[in-house]
């Protein structure tokens, strides 16, 4: 059995001498108070220090949309909160989550605040992301001619691509396409494969096993990107070509991919060998806005919306999942979300100054008066005190 030898505060020592001296004269409740007040004490110091060595922190970013409003907002505003709360001007997210997991435009930006500078670091802040995405939304949202009987808008599969392969390069020219193994923290990304018609993920793991699970980052956010309907299904082959899938949105299984990440890191005893159950784990699980109607003003629903209720209803599902399995430790949970959005719906400001809808246990949800701003800075109050993530830096990076 392990002993824990930990250093008593002053202000606990003041107690058990108080205790001590003064026990006679105090009266039974008097008595029981002052132990009460000590052993919160001790048991306040006593989690801080387990908390701060044992949870593994998850990072997951919904599916949805093609502007990221409200994972970007959520995201700028988390980083920048770490900033302040650690004095560090150059705290990055990755400093402080073991692993990000991503879907569709949430995959975009998880691939980009992971991907190595070649140094251990993260190519681009979260800025950097979010300001991409903006800078190239009609390129990677770029329509396509409309033909006489096509009703529903097409993107250009080739703008897409050809935008994601100049991002995922760590210099302008350089010839090397980054890859999975390229990622200074554990990646998951998820999007389903109509050769085996089951869902497909792309990990960090696996790719370090064996370059038949190795692809590069740009194939893994056009694969979890390929909406049916708007994009053709996506097909591509590992670095060595012995794997290869025929991919579409990985929203349609996985927008929500909080699920898939807890996981992973539950059954990962290589990368995250304390970990033994959700008492180990902090996740932040941030959604990409949920619209409020569901139904045009003849109470019929379009082909769109089916697809919007369908992955609303994915990432609904998880999160209520998720709600029942922290249900006895909330505050290790936590979800950002904003309701009645469109792609133009709300600013940074709006995102962060809604209230939190929460899921009950068992069902349901409740309005609280926290925002969701309150809810991230909270959130990196309990992010920072578990300190810097320990975990390696990418497999494929040499020692200096």
């Amino acid at each position: 059995m392990q002993h824990y030898n930990y250093p008593i505060p002053k202000h606990t020592f003041h107690f058990l001498s108080l205790l001590l001296t003064h026990s006679s004269k105090l009266n039974t409740m008097e008595l029981s108070k002052l132990t009460l007040e000590i052993f919160s004490k001790l048991e306040q110091q006593w989690l801080s220090h387990y908390e701060a060595s044992t949870k593994t922190r998850i990072l997951s970013i919904d599916g949805g949309g093609t502007t990221a409003i409200v994972a970007g907002a959520s995201l700028v505003h988390l980083e920048d909160q770490i900033r302040a709360q650690t004095s560090d001007p150059h705290a990055q997210i990755t400093d402080y989550f073991d692993i990000i997991a991503g879907t569709g435009i949430g995959a975009i930006l998880a691939v980009m605040i992971t991907a190595d500078d070649g140094f251990g670091r993260p190519l681009y802040t979260v800025r950097d992301a979010v300001n991409f995405l903006a800078e190239n939304n009609r390129e990677l949202y770029k329509p396509k001619r409309a033909g006489v009987f096509r009703r529903r808008r097409r993107f250009s599969a080739r703008s897409m691509e050809n935008t994601l392969k100049r991002v995922f390069k760590r210099k302008e020219g350089e010839e090397r396409l980054l890859t999975l193994k390229d990622t200074c923290k554990p990646l998951l990304v998820p999007c389903f494969d109509l050769k085996s018609s089951a869902p497909f993920v792309f990990s960090r793991a696996d790719a370090s096993e064996s370059p038949s699970f190795n692809f590069e980052l740009w194939k893994a956010c056009r694969a979890t990107s390929a909406t049916p309907g708007v994009f053709a299904p996506f097909h591509f082959s590992s670095v060595d070509g012995k794997t290869s899938c025929a991919a579409v949105d990985g929203g349609l299984v996985m927008n929500n991919p909080a699920a898939a990440a807890v996981t992973h890191v539950l059954h990962n005893k290589r990368d995250f060998p304390s970990v033994n159950g959700v008492e180990d784990l902090l996740v932040l699980s941030i959604g990409n806005g949920a619209p409020a109607k569901r139904m045009n003003n003849a109470g019929e629903c379009s082909t769109s919306m089916l697809i919007d209720i369908a992955l609303d209803g994915v990432s609904e599902t998880v999160d209520q999942m998720l709600g029942n399995a922290f249900c006895w430790n909330r505050t290790d949970y936590v979800r950002i979300q904003a309701i009645g959005l469109g792609d133009q719906g709300k600013d940074d400001e709006k995102v962060l100054n809604e209230r939190v809808l929460e899921s009950l246990p068992f069902g349901g949800k409740r309005l609280l008066q926290e925002t969701n701003g309150n809810r991230i800075e909270s959130f990196v109050q309990r992010l920072v005190a578990t300190g810097k993530t320990s975990l390696p830096p990418s497999p494929c990076k040499l020692p200096p």
